[in-house]
């Protein structure tokens, strides 16, 4: 699996209602989306492109590339499908991986087992093909693996961006109530503002000497 040149299944989210401004985004970037839906936009690419949307998507929160989806009926089956994928090609034998998901199945009481089952899987094909295995804990960072699971339907993907691009990670210190940079993109966005005229913003306040 080369995920840098293999198009697979792509799923940009973003916060209710901004999928309008996000699919304007994408378009402008010169991809064709496949799906726009209330919290995101589908589109086809690689991991390259997942590059290339984290660095300029302002309306987006994360960008995942689809691995493999499947049915799934129980935690075991869900171990079972899992531990067939070639993780060797994303994760390295002495790297760091972490697993979110969100899932609706009965079989399943929270997503912390969920989680854990997907790590067993991971573990358990590294120290097959590898020997080895990486090093997992709840840190966004190195790679982020992510299960989507409801009813019989489950899809695992490479979540490329991490941390949620709408915090862009730059506000340590926030002021009372910030709006959030996605929410502010979308509105500016809105505007149909050509980024070359003065960009008036009446309601930014001042600051006090």
């Amino acid at each position: 699996m080369q995920v840098f040149t293999t198009p697979r299944k792509i799923i940009i989210t973003c916060h209710k209602w901004l999928a309008i401004s996000l699919n304007k985004e994408v378009v402008a970037l010169g991809f064709t989306p496949d799906r726009v839906f209330q919290t995101g936009v589908e589109l086809t690419g690689t991991v390259q492109d997942c590059i290339r949307l984290n660095l300029n998507l302002r309306c987006a929160s994360q960008v995942m590339y689809s691995l493999k989806s499947f049915i799934c009926n129980d935690p075991n089956e869900l171990h079972q499908q899992l531990v067939s994928i070639p993780w060797e090609t994303v994760i390295a034998p002495n790297g760091y991986f972490s697993v979110t998901s969100n899932v609706f199945h009965p079989s399943i009481s929270t997503n912390l087992f969920a989680n854990l089952r997907v790590k067993d899987a991971i573990v358990d094909h590294m120290r097959e093909v590898a020997n080895q295995r990486p090093s997992t804990g709840s840190e966004l960072s190195g790679v982020v693996v992510y299960l989507f699971w409801k009813n019989d339907e489950a899809e695992i993907f490479l979540d490329t961006s991490g941390e949620t691009l709408a915090k862009h990670g730059y506000r340590k210190l926030p002021g009372t109530a910030p709006m959030l940079e996605a929410l502010a993109a979308a509105t500016i966005l809105s505007t149909k503002w050509d980024k070359n005229a003065p960009f008036v913003n009446p309601m930014c306040g001042f600051i006090k000497k």
